[in-house]
């Protein structure tokens, strides 16, 4: 979490916004724009409603109420509200998924040791589907 444990926003993406890179951050960040690229952070990020993300997202905590394609990785904390759209794959240790979202991916759920700057690896659908438990580079 933020340091102090707020959520206070630091950073705000807006509607009619858009943005393309690598984020890296301290705090809390809220999208509600379009963004294309990777974010990292300890802190929190928050995707609101109005958000289109394609990003590979490695973060402290993480709140979605918009449409994410990319893989998730939540070091603390994911929380998915509806009408929330994700599309791709999950790694975290705590999940929450609000009725009436929708999820298209694999999600692992374990403590995470891993540095957030780290390479995330990810499940591959393709060898769980043949009985291997291999990890996929994302």
């Amino acid at each position: 979490m933020a340091k102090g444990g707020s959520r206070e926003i630091q950073a705000f993406l807006g509607e009619e916004t858009s943005f393309e890179g690598k984020l890296i951050f301290e705090g809390t960040v809220r999208i509600d724009g379009k963004f294309q690229g990777e974010i990292h952070t300890d802190d929190i990020v928050i995707v609101g409603e109005t958000a289109d993300v394609n990003a590979e997202i490695n973060a402290g905590e993480i709140v979605i109420s918009g449409k994410v394609q990319g893989n998730i990785f939540a070091k603390n904390n994911l929380e998915i509200l509806a009408p929330g759209k994700v599309y791709g794959n999950i790694l975290t240790p705590k999940l929450s998924i609000q009725e009436g979202v929708i999820f298209e991916g694999t999600c692992r759920m374990e403590k995470l040791e891993a540095p957030l700057n780290a390479k995330v690896s990810v499940l591959n659908p393709e060898a769980m589907a043949q009985g291997q438990d291999k990890l996929g580079e994302s």
